[in-house]
């Protein structure tokens, strides 16, 4: 019997090989911030091991608590729908619970700070600099408002302006931000990927970047992520001791 509970981080998946590897750090980066916690990764597509594999491991090794957490930046369908019909499915004798997506949160706007800052933005140069705050997209209005807020929420920190764009499913596009933000008269546009792992659409964020002045990283095993994952473990299971946790 295994008394200690398991996080269990679910990743979207893809073809593309970058996408796992920058979940694997983010993942082993978490397990540096906490060593006494076991951390597990499941993929819902492209990659292995399955979330569903990982589950009938857990149960079969003697496993009870797990605390799922969907590496997701908003409540889109895979949180609403995919994930929750996964664990579902999942062995009878497992507890589980279900984390809260990441977004938003302070460590978020925090990350993507750091982001810029990486790729030669100093804080001196914020007030003349807007920001492209570029999404995956989707067609869930409630995911698209989020965004919408979340660059509001940024702009207030003292960059010149922040608009959201989105390489799927909703407009405007990253190209077309950027040059809003140029005809604002920012001295300089920056795009900030809001995205966890490189991919397809990242890839399409970059291509729309070419008239921006600066491109960030995706936020992948930035500190503050690591950190985050932390926090929605711990405000999923608020009852069960540090001892199990920690």
């Amino acid at each position: 019997m295994h008394d200690k509970p398991v996080l269990l981080v679910i990743a979207h998946g893809s073809r593309d090989p970058r996408h796992a590897a920058s979940v694997h750090a983010l993942v082993r980066r978490v397990r540096s911030l906490r060593p006494g916690l076991r951390v597990e990764t499941g993929f819902l597509d492209f990659n292995v091991p399955s979330v569903h594999g990982v589950l009938e491991s857990l149960a079969a090794e003697g496993v009870r608590d797990v605390v799922a957490l969907p590496l997701l930046l908003t409540r889109a369908f895979h949180a609403k729908a995919d994930i929750p019909a996964v664990l579902r499915d999942a062995p009878a004798r497992l507890r589980i619970r279900q984390a809260e997506v990441l977004g938003p949160s302070p460590l978020l706007l925090a990350a993507l700070d750091r982001r810029l800052y990486e790729a030669g933005l100093t804080p001196a140069g914020k007030s003349s600099t807007g920001v492209v705050l570029a999404s995956a997209g989707s067609s869930d209005p409630e995911a698209i408002a989020v965004i919408a807020d979340i660059a509001r929420e940024w702009w207030h920190t003292g960059w010149c302006a922040v608009r959201p764009a989105f390489a799927s499913a909703s407009l405007p596009r990253t190209e077309d931000a950027v040059r809003e933000l140029r005809a604002l008269g920012c001295e300089r546009v920056a795009v900030a990927p809001y995205v966890l792992a490189p991919g397809f659409l990242p890839d399409r964020i970059a291509r729309g970047a070419a008239g921006a002045d600066v491109l960030a990283q995706v936020l992948g095993p930035a500190p503050e992520v690591a950190r985050l994952l932390l926090e929605r473990l711990d405000e999923a299971a608020p009852r069960l001791s540090l001892s199990r946790i920690a």
